[in-house]
């Protein structure tokens, strides 16, 4: 990415101002109407960083987005989600005339201090989607969120009493959690495009597993199976639970075993030499991952062949 400034928005009524809106009425949440957004004039040679969260479901941006090297083109109704400290851009298309509509919701995490949502927020892996991960909703699902949405909107809109709060906080946990269903289903019915990653995913394991890569690397790791594959560590091991049960750590694992029973019973490597070639250091942490495994040490495996 080439060198441009970041600029960071520290507050949600800082972020009021740079968009052109009114200042919110709660200053640690607020929902904002998408099509009301203004753009700053220096949009597209910034880089952004928001110190609170944003959930937005928008149409017609007119724009790519990306982070770091990730891109992705909205033409279409999308959801996403930006943590704070994410860093991120958007590039509008200046000949497009635009038609917004959607909501983004924004929550300081000063607002969840003390409450449930606090600590379980961090739990849910969308917020470290890559942009292009992005959630494509159905109308119904889409009517699903609105309608919390709107939900939140009432109750800060009233008089804050002393339910408010957690009123609100199990509103924005019931949205993440229909936002958590709504992902599973995406990785099951974008079966296709799914498919690929695994093919892919399979080809990356084999190959690194049959080339030199183990003895002078060591075993491939979450971030470099992501990163070879343009994904983010956390959307393929989400896809991967989703779609096979297991995390990416245990494919690699699996594929490493795969391997393992191979030499031991191929070949007359001694199992301390095959420990070597599949890039361990200690014949003993080679022997306790095997066990843990098969239930059965290296040596038992290979008598059984005998």
């Amino acid at each position: 990415m080439e060198q441009r400034p970041t600029k960071r928005i520290k507050t949600i009524s800082e972020f009021h101002r740079l968009r052109g809106l009114m200042q919110p009425e709660h200053p640690l949440i607020s929902v904002i109407d998408y099509s009301n957004v203004q753009r700053p004039a220096d949009i597209a040679e910034t880089n952004w960083v928001f110190d609170f969260y944003q959930i937005s479901v928008k149409r017609g941006m007119n724009a790519k987005m990306k982070y770091g090297q990730q891109q992705y083109d909205f033409d279409e109704g999308i959801m996403f989600f930006v943590s704070p400290n994410q860093v991120f851009r958007i590039e509008p298309d200046r000949d497009v005339a635009e038609k917004k509509s959607g909501w983004m919701l924004l929550i300081h995490p000063d607002f969840l201090w003390n409450t449930s949502l606090a600590k379980t927020i961090k739990q849910y892996e969308f917020f470290d989607y890559s942009v292009n991960e992005a959630l494509f909703l159905s109308d119904k699902e889409e009517n699903t969120l609105n309608h919390i949405i709107e939900n939140i909107k009432q109750e800060y809109h009233a008089n804050i009493d002393r339910f408010s709060k957690q009123i609100i906080i199990a509103q924005i946990e019931s949205l993440l959690s229909y936002a958590e269903r709504f992902y599973s289903r995406q990785f099951i019915t974008r079966e296709k495009s799914n498919h690929q990653l695994l093919v892919r995913l399979e080809k990356l394991l084999v190959d690194y597993f049959n080339s030199d890569n183990l003895i002078a690397k060591g075993l491939p790791t979450v971030q470099h199976i992501a990163d070879t594959l343009h994904v983010s560590p956390k959307y393929l091991s989400s896809l991967l639970k989703v779609l096979t049960g297991q995390s990416t750590q245990q494919h690699i694992h699996n594929k490493l075993i795969d391997k393992a029973k191979e030499k031991l019973s191929t070949t007359q490597l001694s199992i301390s030499e095959i420990a070597y070639e599949l890039g361990f250091e200690h014949l003993q942490s080679f022997s306790k991952l095997f066990k843990a495994k098969t239930d059965i040490s290296p040596v038992e495996f290979r008598q059984s062949f005998n």
